[in-house]
């Protein structure tokens, strides 16, 4: 039986597979099991943070395996305590964090404190949440219906929980806001929504007015997060103080980890949420490693270097290719080519592979790029080669 029949046979079939067998990684370089290698421009939906094979994170998740991997929240731990003021410090912000396992659970997170401020701060219930089109919040029922595209509520899976609308402009949430609104709900860049960011203005405009109105504005910075855009959050760069934040992907290099944090630090009581595996040793362990790695990355500038670097790569290709692309979108490392038609971003993505580079899609014909933050200035100038090479004959 070959991987593929083994996996069609028993594997629930919910995503569109590649099967190329990948088994191992250096650095941005990812290698099959024939030894072909290719150039990873897309770190596992921006989660391989700082590469595969990262010596310093390797080695503390080995060395943390040896003694604990886990114990339930009901006991302290020590690591999980130390990732989270790590987060808090580096964010610059007054919050307490819940650690969860996935994006779409700190989502799930953000959406039960918004509810109980809700249901305890005013008279009457507030329980609506305003979020925008082409968003992306997860993929259980309640992110999902949260989600602002429109092919993800489709009646297999109704009825879905009701207090959620999405408006198409950030000038027309104001118009939805109404006195059971409790939250408005944004990705500061749009990732699968076609790695569409918002003006800065528009953002500080917003954030100012919620205030004025005691609303909470919960900012997904489930891909933005941990320097993905070249601040330790997007919220950093936007200059904005959310009510509510949630991070994972980047967060654990690769170990699942989700967090949601707020400034509301008394809403939830005890009881009130939980998560089996959240924060455990392992996931925070691994956290705390990426975390000292990107900081370090950060504070000697090398970051800002390397976003430099890639964004006018990108720039040169879409200068170059007017015929092939309308426009580059994106922010820091969250960068994105906006094809003119869907037949041209299918033919990208699937040569690209063929030359040994892992792309991504997104939303309205874009071709994503989500490298990991370490990549090397040798595996971008090799990867946009491939690129072009995949395009050639387009």
């Amino acid at each position: 039986m070959t991987l593929e029949e083994q996996d069609k046979q028993y594997i629930l079939q919910t995503y569109a597979r590649d099967y190329t067998n990948f088994v191992k990684g250096v650095g941005s370089t990812l290698y099959d099991e024939k030894g072909k290698d290719y150039i990873d421009f897309a770190s596992g939906i921006g989660v391989n943070s700082v590469g595969h094979g990262n010596d310093i994170l390797t080695s503390a998740i080995c060395e943390q395996v040896k003694n604990i991997i886990h114990i339930s929240n009901l006991q302290v731990i020590e690591p999980q305590a130390k990732l989270a003021q790590k987060i808090v410090e580096l964010s610059g912000y007054d919050m307490g964090i819940f650690f969860a396992n996935s994006g779409a659970e700190a989502n799930e997170g953000a959406i039960k404190i918004a509810r109980k401020y809700g249901e305890t701060k005013f008279n009457n219930k507030r329980y609506k949440v305003i979020t925008l089109e082409h968003s992306f919040h997860g993929r259980t029922i309640t992110t999902v219906k949260a989600t602002g595209q429109e092919s993800f509520h489709t009646p297999h899976f109704s009825p879905y929980p009701d207090g959620f609308s999405y408006e198409k402009s950030i000038e027309d949430v104001y118009k939805a806001i109404d006195d059971e609104t409790v939250a408005v709900l944004i990705e500061l860049v749009q990732g699968e929504g076609g790695v569409q960011p918002f003006e800065k203005g528009e953002i500080q405009k917003l954030a100012r007015h919620l205030k004025t109105k005691e609303i909470l504005f919960i900012v997904d910075e489930v891909q933005t997060g941990v320097y993905r855009t070249g601040e330790f959050l997007a919220s950093n760069l936007y200059e904005i103080e959310p009510d509510i934040i949630t991070l994972a992907k980047g967060l654990g290099g690769g170990v699942p980890i989700g967090a949601v944090m707020t400034k509301h630090k008394e809403i939830l009581s005890v009881g009130d949420h939980g998560s089996t595996f959240g924060g455990n040793y392992l996931s925070t362990t691994a956290g705390l490693a990426v975390l000292d790695i990107l900081t370090s990355l950060y504070e000697s500038g090398t970051l800002d270097e390397v976003l430099i670097y890639f964004s006018q790569k990108v720039k040169e290709l879409v200068d170059k290719y007017t015929h092939l692309f309308e426009k580059e979108v994106g922010l820091g490392l969250m960068r994105g080519l906006r094809a003119r038609n869907t037949e041209i971003q299918a033919e990208v993505l699937k040569n690209c592979l063929k030359e040994g580079l892992i792309v991504l899609k997104a939303g309205r014909n874009t071709v994503r790029f989500l490298p990991s933050i370490t990549i090397s200035k040798n595996e971008i100038d090799e990867g946009f080669k491939r690129f072009e090479k995949a395009i050639s004959a387009l």
